[in-house]
């Protein structure tokens, strides 16, 4: 296993806990709960951010551009479903 693959597992793991302290905030039974939740989201999302930010300065992680006609079709697509 090398670093590549390392930081891709490292990033699909925080979105997952990500994903879960999302949920937990939402189900959240009282405001203490929630504001746990919400604390440790926000965490979460910077730790994954950071690691998305080193795999993208390594060449891992390329984020495409869309171009402008896709997006012109999607936003046409949603604004006509209302």
């Amino acid at each position: 296993m090398n670093d590549q693959n390392l930081m891709e597992n490292m990033l699909l793991l925080e979105k997952g806990v990500c994903d879960l302290y999302l949920h937990g905030s939402i189900e959240a039974s009282t405001p203490s709960v929630k504001q746990s939740f919400k604390t440790a989201l926000n965490e979460c999302l910077g730790l994954q951010g950071q690691v998305y930010d080193e795999m993208s300065s390594r060449g891992w992680y390329q984020a495409d551009c869309a171009e402008p006609q896709k997006i012109t079709q999607v936003r046409q697509k949603f604004s006509s479903a209302c």
